[in-house]
């Protein structure tokens, strides 16, 4: 079988598309029901992360706008452990592609890697919070709250995950990633503790996406309430993930791969890989071979979780910068997520090599799909094999899976593919 030869279906399947109409308003009121009050002439800082979230700048211009509200004077600092190349540069500049800039905001960016250390004597770990927000007057965390890309627990990614390697920038995100898996899942919580009894944090956004990368909620809580709202929004969010509507797959296409897209680049949650040395694979969904086409502007040469992938492209392997990328993967200590896949010539390539790995295969059989990227699943293309499993499983009915169009071959005659 060729490349050629691969015949795909567009599709749709359809999630909850309630979402949150009035970004400012909401964020505003929820502030406002917090009770937390900011004093006239206050230096109040205001974390701004690398994760992609729909309407972020606005909730962070909301926000901006709220503590300026009651005279107090804010400015923003990018909380993002090592991204952004573990440069203060670097972290300004992936704020400039979520349109988080001063004059968008209103507000001054203050972009530094300084830290100080925090008291933490009673655990076998160092505690780092951002020098900035430490000598500020108060602290606001804004984040998703969503499942983590590297483990399960109460809590996960979201609002104490920022406290702790948001707020730590580079020094905390390597003493939390040295400690692997149980550093994330088990000291996070504990060091986020540690960081509220400071005092500092006043107040945390929280966030949640529904399955079409819309804002499904935005809630805040005082720092008593923090945790207790993480695990709450963490639920939510569990609810409402999208996933991929069929578990077993040959062949997985991925558009696109981006920090913008998933912390992982390619989201652990969605492929059914990990990618972390002595920890468990995921049984489903189970996919042979997953191929990644480009990779996303906005991860500013970022490819971690290329690894997860079997093959890129020439282009996305031209699109990396190394330094970033492996800045980014020797921090969190998973190296296998950037480990450099096959690199084909060109779409066309990828594909012919991913299906002569599957051995002598009729093209009738071959189950597969191509995803925009795996924040994206509400359209999608599937093979007709994998289409004819799709609609004998109840999430045909469930997810009202609609057919959009004829089986086409995938590629164009440049053997690049065709137009999702």
């Amino acid at each position: 079988m060729h490349a050629e030869d691969l015949l795909m279906i567009p599709i749709a399947q359809s999630f909850s598309s309630e979402k949150v109409d009035d970004i400012s308003g909401t964020t505003r009121k929820q502030m406002q029901n917090t009770g937390v009050k900011f004093k006239k002439g206050s230096r109040i800082a205001i974390t701004a992360g690398s994760r992609g979230i729909a309407n972020i700048a606005a909730i962070t211009k909301a926000t901006v706008d709220e503590v300026k509200s009651q005279g107090a004077l804010p400015f923003i600092i990018p909380a993002m452990g090592s991204h952004g190349g573990a440069t203060a540069e670097g972290q300004r500049e992936v704020l400039e592609h979520y349109g988080i800039t001063e004059e968008t905001m209103g507000a001054p960016i203050i972009s530094t890697m300084d830290v100080v250390s925090i008291p933490n004597e009673d655990n076998d770990f160092k505690l780092y919070m951002s020098r900035d927000a430490y000598e500020a007057d108060g602290v606001i965390v804004i984040n998703r709250v969503k499942p983590h890309t590297d483990f399960h627990g109460p809590v996960e990614s979201g609002l104490m995950k920022m406290c702790v390697i948001g707020l730590g920038k580079h020094a905390q995100a390597l003493e939390m990633h040295r400690l692997g898996v149980y550093g994330l899942r088990e000291l996070v919580p504990k060091a986020a503790r540690k960081i509220l009894a400071t005092g500092k944090i006043l107040l945390g956004i929280g966030i949640v996406e529904n399955a079409l990368d819309q804002t499904l909620a935005i809630k805040a809580a005082d720092s008593r309430g923090i945790e207790a709202l993480d695990a709450e929004l963490l639920d939510l969010a569990r609810k409402n993930m999208p996933s991929l509507p069929i578990d077993r797959l040959d062949l997985l296409i991925v558009d696109q791969l981006g920090k913008d897209k998933s912390g992982t680049g390619l989201d652990t949650n969605i492929i059914g890989r990990m990618g972390i040395l002595g920890q468990e694979e995921p049984e489903v969904p189970n996919i042979s071979y997953i191929i990644a086409c480009s990779l996303t502007k906005a991860s500013g040469g970022n490819a971690l979780g290329m690894g997860l992938a079997d093959f890129i492209t020439q282009d996305f392997y031209n699109d990396i910068d190394f330094a970033v990328t492996y800045e980014n993967v020797m921090t969190s200590s998973f190296i296998k997520r950037g480990r450099m896949p096959m690199v084909a010539r060109d779409d066309a390539q990828a594909i012919e090599w991913a299906l002569r790995a599957m051995g002598p295969r009729k093209p009738e059989d071959i189950l597969a799909m191509r995803i925009p990227s795996t924040l994206e699943l509400g359209e999608l293309q599937v093979s007709p094999a994998a289409l004819e499993r799709i609609m004998k499983d109840p999430v045909y009915k469930e997810r009202e899976i609609r057919i959009l169009g004829e089986a086409e071959p995938i590629l164009n005659k440049d053997g690049r593919l065709k137009t999702l």
